[in-house]
């Protein structure tokens, strides 16, 4: 069968857009084999013409230049029907992606705060322009998880999703249990590059959120927006928290969750204390992992890198080689959303919690948290007690408990005389039971 030459365009040709072009150039042969297309990127959309680059596209076969500052030799051209934005930001990429769609080309992103925050206007445009919006590598990169749950899990009902999706905090954490203080775990991530200079979108659970906004939309088959998730950093955690989840038999995890609850959505993302025998227990340092969970399926586990240059090029080429293949037929061209479930009340969500309380050295102490906690039908599954020189560190996990009790509790506790400080609850990822964890 004859080769069909396929001219395709970037916006952006930063680390992840050099990546796509030399993949493109170095797997070339490969790709022909396995599609029957020869994919080349003819323009790449930058903004200096001048900046030295590592890997500088080789001009095209007729001799002209790739790069180019003029979004219009991409929107104008007729020859270009699919384009890969890999230029990062809200804008100019979403007013460059929402005209190409709406202009009948078809487009691949990486950039998940375009997905998370304008998803439902860019599927609009999608589906009027007869074109698919494909968006594998802003969630886990080389983890084709978008693509599972678009097309393999159609009927699944899938009804909660689990997963690491941020190797900055991932490697981080993992370094804390390794005896790392979190500025020497931070700065030896951004030495090797997981970290950028401001770290901020990754330790602060932005970078998480969107991905899990995104997750969740795609599952539960409704839009969840980018304010739709709780979410909670690393920054407060402590060696102290560390070593109580170790004496637990436990490792703490940032996880993203999302889940259905009757007719409702609740999404999260937030440290989480995670049972050494539970499956994201295993994902160390930077890589990433999503647990899918759906009434067909049982359980289904990926696992890999999800960040890093070429990581993020393969899973773009991927939905660019998918797209070649089905253009024409409306494949994926609709947005996946078809109903509009409600947000699940903020102090609704339940699951066990750990928390830690600093207390005075004094009798009647534990009885009056105790007591606080049961009052708002909080038990008590594990207390391990240490001393701390004024008083006591109390490290307690919960049965399953709902959120809003357990925070009422803690805001109790924290108004005694007694209580000197407490942490902010972590919820706890088991399957196992309390008896077979050895804390009944």
């Amino acid at each position: 069968m004859e080769s069909i030459d396929v001219p395709v365009a970037l916006l952006g040709y930063g680390t992840v857009g050099a990546a796509v072009n030399r993949l493109l150039i170095d797997s070339a042969d490969d790709i022909e084999r396995a599609t029957g297309h020869r994919v080349r990127v003819v323009k790449a959309l930058v903004r200096d013409l001048e900046k030295e680059r590592d890997y500088p596209p080789p001009e095209d076969v007729s001799g002209n230049r790739v790069l180019t500052t003029d979004f219009r030799e991409i929107a104008d051209d007729p020859s270009l029907a699919v384009v890969a934005e890999v230029m990062g930001g809200v804008e100019p990429a979403g007013a460059y992606v929402l005209e190409l769609l709406r202009n009948g080309k078809h487009v691949v992103s990486a950039n998940k705060q375009l997905i998370a925050r304008r998803g439902a206007e860019l599927f609009a445009a999608a589906s009027a322009g007869g074109v698919q919006l494909r968006f594998e590598a802003s969630v886990c990169a080389a983890i084709p998880v978008i693509k599972v749950l678009r097309e393999s899990l159609i009927v699944t009902n899938v009804h909660r999703v689990l997963g690491i999706v941020n190797g900055t905090t991932n490697f981080i954490l993992t370094k804390m249990e390794a005896g790392a203080s979190y500025d020497e775990a931070l700065a030896e991530a951004q030495r090797r590059g997981y970290a950028e200079a401001d770290p901020t979108d990754d330790v602060s659970g932005a970078d998480a959120a969107a991905k899990m906004a995104i997750l969740a939309t795609v599952a539960f088959n409704s839009r969840v927006d980018l304010e739709d998730v709780a979410t909670t950093g690393i920054t407060a955690i402590a060696p102290a928290d560390v070593e109580a989840a170790k004496e637990l038999d436990m490792v703490i995890r940032l996880v993203g969750a999302a889940r259905l609850v009757g007719g409702s959505f609740d999404v999260r993302v937030q440290p989480a204390l995670v049972d050494k025998q539970h499956p994201l227990a295993k994902v160390d340092g930077a890589f990433n992992a999503v647990m899918l969970q759906g009434d067909a399926i049982r359980e289904i586990t990926l696992e890999g890198p999800g960040a890093g240059g070429v990581e993020t090029a393969s899973a773009v080429i991927a939905d660019m080689v998918s797209v070649i293949g089905t253009m024409g037929t409306g494949f994926l061209q609709n947005d996946a959303t078809w109903r509009q479930l409600p947000k699940l009340p903020a102090g609704d969500s339940s699951s066990p919690f750990y928390f830690r309380l600093s207390v005075q050295d004094r009798p009647g102490a534990l009885a009056r948290v105790a007591d606080e906690l049961a009052q708002r039908e909080v038990s008590i599954a594990r207390l391990v007690q240490r001393p701390n020189g004024s008083g006591a560190t109390l490290h307690l996990v919960t049965h399953e408990a709902r959120v809003g009790a357990l925070d009422e509790a803690l805001d109790a506790l924290g108004g005694l005389p007694e209580v000197h400080h407490r942490s902010q609850p972590l919820p706890v990822i088991s399957d196992r039971g309390v008896a077979e964890l050895g804390w009944a």
